[in-house]
């Protein structure tokens, strides 16, 4: 079993000089180890094993059965120049395969196939990161170029040592069993991403902030991401499915006509969440609209109420001499008893509007439209012509 291990990968590509000779592989040093692990099957035996010299690899070229070698890392050029030349890979694909990241995409060789996937991995973090896996392949073998060591295609070789179907087909079901798989794993990639976006929603509904923004632009860069990824594959998909050189049987086109309808849902569903965040930042910029609202109208009710209560005080807080109720015994709570009057006139007449307290109450429900009358047998529809036009009349 491979191991899996992720490291934060910046998306550089990896590119040789300009002016090289075109296949020149460019391996810098910070590319993981090369391992080399080997998986060859027949319909009735099944060997395993990691090799240490490339050499190695010399005694399956051209054994019966099908040859799966899996390369994880790309540090070692000299490697990955010895495994083209065993099992005569372009120097155009094996420079794909190594200076990535490239677009997935599907070529025919003169003596092979190649296909370029990506896998996606979102980590404990959120973050989503990208690896790019390639498969040469034609009948025999199949080479996978991995960037890591680890992968998802565990469940393809637990089928393997099961005797599953897949071990009495050639190399090109071994490369479509590859392709669904990874396909497959953008599944319950997407299904973390729609967790995160309803906790999203949720949080922008009751109490939206701006790290909630920033989490919502961040949701909006992994699906463009995704999005991008995922058109290419399918793509790819298809140049693989409509391959005439390919050794399917049409029982087994089935297969991979499933396969692209299940890129199809991967990029119907990646639509969908893309629209959920461009629905989420309208709902956040509506819910501080509303909570900015709310605030307002609270200010505007207390100034409201306020404002007699100003007048009150500021009339009788001038200093004329001649004012009648400044010599009253009980002036000074006369005056106390008709603000508290204001106020409580004021608060019970915004509660009626609705304006405050239960606005559900306030706003009852508007009764439902009486049917119409149905029309009298008796009445008839006559047509008049005049010399001004035509007339109805219904009598």
């Amino acid at each position: 079993m491979v191991l899996r291990s992720r490291r934060r990968r910046h998306h550089r590509r990896r590119t040789p000089p300009p002016g090289a000779q075109p296949g020149t592989l460019a391996v810098p040093e910070t590319s993981a180890p090369t391992r080399i692990f080997v998986m060859h099957y027949s319909p009735s035996q099944l060997e395993e094993r990691e090799l240490t010299d490339v050499d190695d690899l010399v005694a399956y070229r051209g054994r019966e059965g099908v040859t799966w070698v899996n390369v994880a890392g790309l540090g070692d050029e000299r490697t990955l120049t010895r495994i083209g030349e065993i099992f005569s890979i372009h120097p155009l694909a094996l420079a794909d395969a190594v200076n990535v990241p490239q677009r997935p995409k599907f070529e025919s060789y003169e003596l092979h196939h190649f296909l370029i996937m990506r896998e996606p991995e979102l980590n404990g973090e959120g973050e989503l990161t990208t690896e790019q896996v390639s498969l040469a392949f034609a009948p025999g073998f199949v080479v996978m170029f991995q960037e890591d060591p680890g992968d998802c295609f565990d469940p393809v070789r637990n089928r393997i040592r099961s005797s599953a179907p897949v071990r009495h087909s050639g190399a090109d079901f071994l490369a479509y069993a590859l392709l669904d798989c990874l396909v497959d794993h953008f599944f319950p990639v997407l299904e973390l991403i729609g967790d995160r976006l309803e906790a999203l929603e949720d949080e922008v509904m009751a109490s939206p902030t701006r790290p909630t923004l920033h989490h919502i632009q961040q949701a909006r860069r992994r699906l463009l991401m995704l999005h991008r990824v995922a058109w290419q594959q399918r793509d790819a998909a298809n140049a693989f499915m409509r391959e005439e050189r390919s050794h399917f049987t049409p029982a087994q086109q089935v297969y991979l006509r499933d396969c692209y309808d299940h890129c199809v849902q991967v990029i119907d569903t990646i639509e969908t969440y893309r629209e959920m965040t461009v629905s989420l930042v309208d709902v956040y910029h509506s819910s501080l609209s509303n909570r900015l609202n709310e605030v307002m109208k609270l200010l505007t009710i207390m100034s409201s109420v306020f404002i007699p209560l100003t007048f009150i005080v500021g009339v009788y807080g001038m200093n004329f001499e001649y004012m009648p109720e400044l010599h009253w015994r009980l002036g000074y709570p006369l005056v106390w008893a008709v603000m508290i009057g204001v106020v409580i006139a004021l608060v019970r007449y915004f509660r009626r509007k609705g304006w405050i307290g239960n606005e559900e109450q306030a706003s009852p429900e508007p009764p439902a439209p009486e049917p119409a009358a149905a029309p009298s047998p008796q009445s008839s529809t006559t047509l008049t012509t005049t010399k001004s036009g035509t007339r109805i009349a219904t009598e």
